[in-house]
């Protein structure tokens, strides 16, 4: 419903080998949110000047990662985004959720909200995220 072509269960099959069989080869961009459990899978699931962004860390922090890595994958390229460079003034901000808001309104991004909780609950909330629970969107209500 995402608009996947593909979908792999990391934790169910081996995503690389997946990944490179559907992709014939490997992917141009890997986004990884998971971390410390699949960073070395991603690598190995780019083709041959592949992107990976890691922007996340749900399964732990990355060990230190030696460029040769890079260079033996296929000339990688590796970035670990923070959220502040990207919206480091306000009128970026603005620009960056007005382009959100509009792809929501137009429907041409839909929000999986995939779990809520009372604000008087926000505890439960950071441990259903802590524990990987949830998918999509978890909201606090006040």
């Amino acid at each position: 419903d995402a608009g996947a072509e593909e979908v792999v269960l990391y934790e169910e099959q081996d995503f690389v080998e997946a990944t490179r069989a559907w992709s014939n080869g490997g992917v141009d961009v890997v986004y990884d949110s998971v971390g410390k459990t699949t960073f070395e899978g991603s690598l190995r699931a780019l083709k041959r000047r592949g992107l990976m962004v890691l922007f996340g860390q749900s399964s732990g922090p990355v060990p230190p990662v030696d460029p040769q890595a890079l260079n033996a994958g296929g000339s990688l390229f590796l970035t670990r985004p923070t959220l502040a460079d990207y919206v480091s003034h306000p009128g970026e901000l603005a620009m960056r959720a007005g382009d959100v808001l509009s792809a929501i309104g137009e429907r041409a991004l839909n929000v999986h909200v995939g779990a809520r909780f009372p604000l008087a609950r926000a505890g439960d909330a950071h441990r259903a995220l802590e524990g990987r629970t949830t998918t999509g969107k978890v909201l606090l209500e006040p």
